[in-house]
């Protein structure tokens, strides 16, 4: 009886709860809907009151503009591929490197310079301009790609959320692994690793994610028109077509096509992720 009335406790509650989710998710997604129909429709249609969500005659005039014209979007992309797939590889597998001596290898300081590293996150990136622009200029990596990829393979948060997981494993799997003669190294590769699975697909999206919208460091660290990122490129449009509305909503489009895709895919492995390297710290 007891157990009956809690749920009946309950179940009005979390329905409420859930209507309140869903119609703060319809408020959130609105605007996507609405650059989605925008792209589709003629420039008399974008003012058009009330709204009218499905244009009466799809236009695809707009996006084939974006993709084809002077300025295609097409490198833009492919720049953006390279330097997200790279930088989300290289700071996932360097993240869990990291977090697992954090999280598994007991040396004198280990708290403290983990403490020391996360204090790390409390600078502002924009006071790292100067000093990397200095740097980029001496190594010759400025105006590349390198410029990009190289600071984005570390990353804070990373390092603290692997380590958070790791350090939800037990200890045991650790030690009977030492008992049967493995090192750290088959330990990480072979028992850490394929149980952390969760945090490093979660790592990876939000990491990718991280790089595909990253502006002010293209913005700062590359002048080569054919070098821009995705971020860069719609702002150039954006600034060349300042009434091409359409257009506008075209190329924020298909700036965010990958994102979604990304997302949609690993959705569970973020929820999952996340809650497993909240379980110890």
């Amino acid at each position: 009886m007891e157990i009956k009335k809690r749920l009946s406790i309950l179940q009005p509650s979390s329905l409420f709860i859930t209507i309140i989710m869903l119609a703060l998710a319809v408020v959130m997604i609105i605007p996507f809907l609405w650059m989605i129909s925008t792209s589709l429709k003629t420039p008399a249609e974008v003012f058009k009151y009330p709204i009218e969500w499905i244009p009466s005659n799809l236009t695809w005039e707009h996006h084939q503009k974006v993709w084809s014209g002077a300025k295609s979007f097409g490198t833009y992309y492919l720049n953006s591929l390279k330097i997200s797939i790279i930088g989300m590889v290289g700071a996932t597998f360097l993240s869990a490197f990291a977090a697992y001596g954090f999280a598994r290898i007991d040396f004198k300081g280990r708290n403290a310079l983990f403490l020391l590293y996360l204090s790390m996150m409390m600078i502002p990136p924009q006071v790292l301009f100067v000093p990397k622009f200095i740097m980029f200029e001496w190594a010759g990596i400025y105006n590349t790609h390198l410029a990009l990829i190289l600071p984005g393979l570390f990353t804070i948060f990373g390092v603290f959320m692997l380590r958070q997981f790791f350090l939800s494993i037990p200890n045991e799997i650790s030690e009977s692994a030492f008992i049967d003669g493995a090192g750290h190294f088959r330990i990480f590769f072979r028992l850490i690793l394929p149980l952390a699975k969760p945090a490093l697909a979660t790592l990876a999206i939000i990491d990718f994610s991280w790089q595909w919208n990253d502006y002010e460091n293209a913005l700062v660290f590359l002048i080569d028109e054919n070098l821009y990122t995705v971020p860069l490129g719609l702002q150039n449009f954006i600034l060349e077509n300042t009434v091409d509305y359409n257009g506008m909503m075209a190329a924020a489009s298909a700036g965010i096509i990958p994102m979604i895709i990304v997302f949609a895919i690993g959705q569970r492995y973020i929820i999952q992720g996340l809650t497993n390297s909240a379980v110890k710290g």
